[in-house]
């Protein structure tokens, strides 16, 4: 995404809304806390639906393949999950997060 500007916060919902009402199953991933050095600040969202559509951010970039992959469960499981990265964490370099912060997210299926 090369756009100058980042969908706000109702971008996001609304965005969500949009895909539920088309009968699209959706995720809603939110920075909930971050230690150190972030990407992206504590209430940062990413919405992504079914077809892995997303909008938003909760990383800059550098998370968020795995926190796709974990929204995909949890719209199959219904059980919302506390993802966790920072340099200290395995995951965290394979996911290319080495800005020597940590970000825990939230992510949930919207019903």
């Amino acid at each position: 995404m090369s756009s100058s500007k980042s969908p706000t916060e109702d971008d996001v919902l609304a965005q969500a809304a949009k895909w539920q009402d088309q009968g699209r199953q959706v995720a809603l991933a939110t920075v909930v806390a971050t230690w150190g050095s972030s990407p992206r600040p504590v209430g940062s969202q990413l919405v992504v639906d079914q077809r892995n559509n997303m909008l938003g951010s909760v990383s800059g970039g550098c998370i968020e393949g795995a926190v796709v992959h974990e929204a995909r469960q949890v719209m199959e499981s219904g059980q919302p999950r506390v993802l966790e990265f920072g340099v200290s964490d395995e995951q965290a370099w394979e996911v290319g997060l080495a800005c020597g912060g940590t970000v825990k997210v939230f992510v949930e299926r919207l019903e």
